[in-house]
């Protein structure tokens, strides 16, 4: 494996930034601080990596006024209150303008120090860590930030692009197989939604990569980031084709939600929603029996649920569907299949069809 990194662009004009992926970036200075432009800096991480990587980043820091916030671990804590934690650390610590925040850690991290950085001050500039699979190939990218809210997932944020990506395979090292799992139904959705040879590359590897192959990581998180970084640069505020990198996520979020944040894992929701979101295309007569069995062998593959455990109802599930930030004038906003390869975005599908899989699904 190289120690050197693979490196693309988001291209968003004066917005555009660098995504680099490559083995012990962690320990190479000018990748943090060629995008820091004033002297203090925050970093935020949680109680699980900070332990691990916390001081390896903070040794590319010598010279700067460096501030700490550790954050509990788990998706139950993605929220305003968490935030305003943040918020105290940098007014406390006299942080201004010329202030960087950089996220060190998973989606949840990410997500919360993206959004404090978009709010503080009206905005200061932030580096992407991301230790996660799923962060790596997810979330890191693209600018969504947020926080969750009782009543639905991701309802709280804002669109604000990091300054930087910086994607250090060697964090997966530490990160147990469940995690891992769970963001390979992040790198399994880009094979689903315009990237068929993707797909079969995945399924020809798959063995491979689950045990942890540095060279195949380092080409899915490199092949991930480059489809995601490809539609945001044509679409930053989703106003059309980048609602379809939400395959899954619509079934996905109310599985969250509905169970309470934290008993499944986001990867292990979007599964789900995929999985649901394939047979409702198969029953539409879009999608083949074939590739719906094949879709679901993957998941299956990469020890991901494709079914929804016992506790939920379907009347439960679908009103929490309902306040999807995709949904429009009350209706329901899909993404679903043609075939694997060839994904749209839909409001007008069989409700018959649809609450018959909702319901297969919750009983």
């Amino acid at each position: 494996m190289t120690d050197y990194p693979k490196i693309l662009n988001v291209e968003l004009g004066p917005k555009s930034y660098p995504i680099y992926i490559g083995g012990d970036l962690l320990s190479q200075k000018s990748f943090i601080t060629d995008h820091i432009y004033g002297q203090q800096v925050m970093i935020v991480s949680n109680t699980t990596v900070a332990p691990i990587y916390l001081d390896q980043v903070k040794r590319q820091l010598e010279g700067y006024n460096v501030e700490v916030v550790i954050l509990p671990d788990g998706e139950q804590y993605k929220t305003l209150e968490t935030v305003n934690t943040i918020f105290d650390a940098l007014l406390k610590s006299k942080f201004d303008r010329s202030s960087t925040l950089i996220a060190l850690g998973g989606g949840v991290v990410g997500d919360i120090t993206g959004f404090a950085a978009a709010s503080y001050q009206r905005g200061v500039n932030f580096i992407q860590i991301p230790t996660t699979l799923l962060s790596q190939v997810d979330s890191s990218v693209g600018g969504k930030t947020g926080v969750n809210h009782d009543l639905g997932k991701n309802m709280v944020g804002a669109f604000f692009q990091p300054k930087a990506v910086i994607i250090d395979v060697n964090t997966l090292d530490t990160l147990n197989d469940r995690e891992f799992s769970a963001g390979m139904a992040e790198v399994i959705k880009y094979g689903l939604l315009g990237n068929s040879d993707f797909l079969s590359m995945l399924e020809a590897n798959i063995e491979s990569i689950m045990n942890r192959d540095k060279d195949l990581i380092i080409d899915i998180v490199f092949r991930s980031c480059k489809d995601k970084a490809n539609i945001v640069a044509l679409d930053e505020f989703e106003k059309g084709k980048r609602a379809l990198l939400n395959l899954g996520h619509t079934f996905g979020h109310a599985i969250e939600n509905t169970f309470g944040y934290g008993t499944y894992l986001h990867g292990e929701a979007v599964s789900i929603g995929m999985c649901m979101a394939t047979r409702l295309s198969m029953l539409e007569g879009d999608l083949s029996k074939e590739d719906t069995n094949r879709i679901q062998s993957i998941l299956s593959k990469a020890n991901l649920p494709t079914t929804i455990k016992k506790g939920v109802d379907s009347e439960t599930l679908i009103e929490a569907m309902s306040l999807d930030k995709k949904s429009s004038d009350g209706n329901i906003r899909l993404v679903l299949l043609k075939s694997i390869g060839d994904s749209f975005i839909t409001g007008s599908y069989s409700q018959e069809n649809f609450n018959k899989v909702v319901s297969n699904f919750c009983h």
